[in-house]
């Protein structure tokens, strides 16, 4: 029986290792997909640890209903090698893998939000995913050409790529009235600007406590660029802006940056926050009807969402971040530097 290689979590908060496993015979509509490029997220950072912080000693505990060894890596992209019988896809396309797929009868999938089903079969998150030199996909209505772009930008648009873009259109109608703030400039919120410069007429301004990332949002089109910790730069903001802006991305999710986004809010400003790094938040509540300010959750986007946005990124000079590629092997390595902030855009793991 034909083996493939894993980088797997064996028990949480501690390193990855190399494990071995029968590789899969597709059946029905399943397709097994040869991975070429795998991304790195911040949130396999939390599920390696196996909770989010929920601010003070409080936690949420995510461990539950996934076996070990588990394969973690929900940015893939690859080709395909083998399909079911009644799957109708050829070997050998490459394909990028929408990784957020649902039970298929829910609500939510139902309406299409494949995302936000309450019994997920999400790649890499629920079931295994891409840390891995092969995965397998329930349909081949999950896999998606993406030619002529990068194998490795095609793996990363699949969560920091639509969470960014599925973000930006939660705030496409106040970020045409005046400059977008993206605060926080990870792998997401660099996707963010790039996306942004695209389907917006002003550049956005952006925020991030490291200097090396505001630099690097500078030189990639940032209007400017301010650190939060900076006690004057929310009054900077409000100057530049003539009182404020009336859209914000959080692509942080602390109490912090979450504070800084709504202090930056012009009345009617909207903030939607996608970051997932922790913390409690709190604010008076006649803040909303005096500053008529909404705070609305994102979490990556839908299929139609994921065609629609590698069709954007086709249509001209793709929007793209800073890649670095590793081999699969530094899959460990790659975490802990995500863990520790010393990655500016994304990683992409080549098995």
């Amino acid at each position: 029986m034909p083996l493939f290689r894993r980088q797997s979590l064996t028990a949480y908060a501690t390193p990855l290792c190399e494990t071995v496993a029968e590789l899969p015979t597709p059946t029905g509509t399943e397709v097994l997909v040869r991975i070429e490029r795998c991304g790195v997220c911040h949130s396999d950072v939390h599920l390696q640890d196996g909770y989010f912080a929920m601010g003070g000693e409080r936690r949420l505990d995510i461990t539950a209903g996934r076996t070990l060894p588990f394969t973690l890596g929900h940015e893939i992209a690859g080709v395909v090698e083998a399909a079911g019988p009644a799957a109708e896809i050829a070997p050998g396309r490459a394909v990028a893998v929408f990784p957020w797929i649902g039970c298929g009868a829910c609500a939510a999938c139902r309406r299409a939000e494949e995302h936000l089903c309450a019994a997920p079969r999400h790649l890499g998150v629920t079931v295994d995913g891409g840390f891995a030199t092969h995965v397998l996909v329930p349909h081949p209505r999950y896999l998606l050409d993406y030619a002529p772009l990068p194998t490795a930008l095609a793996a990363a648009y699949m969560c920091s790529g639509l969470t960014a873009f599925s973000a930006l259109k939660k705030v496409a109608h106040r970020a045409g009235q005046g400059p977008l703030l993206l605060v926080g400039l990870g792998g997401v919120g660099m996707m963010a600007l790039a996306f942004a410069r695209r389907l917006f007429a002003q550049a956005p301004i952006v925020a991030d406590i490291d200097a090396a990332k505001r630099a690097a949002a500078l030189a990639a089109g940032a209007a400017a660029a301010f650190d939060p910790a900076d006690p004057d730069a929310r009054r900077q903001i409000a100057a530049l802006t003539g009182g404020g802006v009336l859209a914000a991305c959080d692509f942080v999710g602390s109490d912090r940056s979450l504070a800084f986004a709504t202090a930056a809010l012009a009345k009617g400003g909207k903030v939607v926050v996608a970051g997932l790094l922790g913390g409690a938040f709190s604010t008076p509540v006649p803040m909303f009807p005096l500053k008529v300010m909404t705070i609305e959750g994102t979490f990556v986007g839908t299929l139609a969402e994921a065609r629609a946005m590698l069709d954007l990124a086709r249509a001209g000079e793709p929007p793209a971040i800073p890649i670095a590629e590793r081999p699969l092997r530094e899959a460990q390595r790659t975490l802990d530097d995500l863990r520790a902030g010393r990655i500016v855009g994304r990683v992409v793991l080549r098995p």
